[in-house]
């Protein structure tokens, strides 16, 4: 009875948070299935109720994590365009706007750099590449854009989103205090398609 009580309260969501922390804060090396039991205040044996292995964790984390990504690039695809911007702009702004509410998330899924993790990361980011590329695409075709099956674009697009990310992840701002300066780099890449 406590323990089913233990394992009820200590959610897969909580562990996933704490050890999406510890990943980042501490390295995925450094952190042990004890070390995540000590953080959330309960024995390392209550972890393996939901997670056989810091593995395990670790890519359901990272799926989750890019699922979520994913979902967020479809609504944007869906919603009404915000005033002064186009589509393909509004969905590179939701990309930055996603990094930066959530740098724990984007450490994980695009900026570590440990081999070990790589593997559980690659694949994933391969996907989410391939759909916001695919969105891309569709979206010039649909507007009948010279440039429509450029297969670099897409790509060139989503590393300089990225190193923005990355730039602004490291100095610790908010999306609200760099928006400015995300919607003028959208902007800019956009400019550069449409000029191309």
């Amino acid at each position: 009875m406590a323990r089913r009580a233990v394992e009820h309260e200590l959610s897969r969501e909580r562990i996933m948070e704490a050890a999406r922390h510890l990943f980042i804060t501490k390295g995925y090396r450094s952190i042990s299935m004890r070390s995540i039991g000590q953080h959330l205040g309960y024995s390392h044996g209550s972890l393996y109720y939901h997670f056989k292995k810091k593995a395990e964790l670790f890519y359901a984390i990272v799926i989750q994590d890019f699922h979520h990504v994913t979902l967020l690039f479809d609504q944007c695809m869906e919603r009404p365009v915000d005033p002064g911007l186009t589509r393909i702009e509004q969905l590179m702004l939701e990309f930055i706007k996603f990094g930066l509410e959530h740098p724990h998330q984007y450490e994980i899924m695009f900026m570590l750099r440990d081999e070990e993790i790589l593997a559980y990361c690659r694949s994933e980011q391969k996907k989410c590449y391939d759909h916001f590329a695919s969105l891309v695409r569709r979206h010039l075709k649909a507007e009948k854009h010279p440039l429509s099956n450029n297969v670099s674009l897409p790509l060139n697009m989503f590393l300089s989103l990225n190193g923005f990310i990355s730039n602004y992840i490291q100095a610790k701002v908010t999306f609200e205090e760099i928006k400015p300066a995300a919607v003028a780099h959208v902007q800019f890449l956009n400019y550069n398609v449409n000029a191309g």
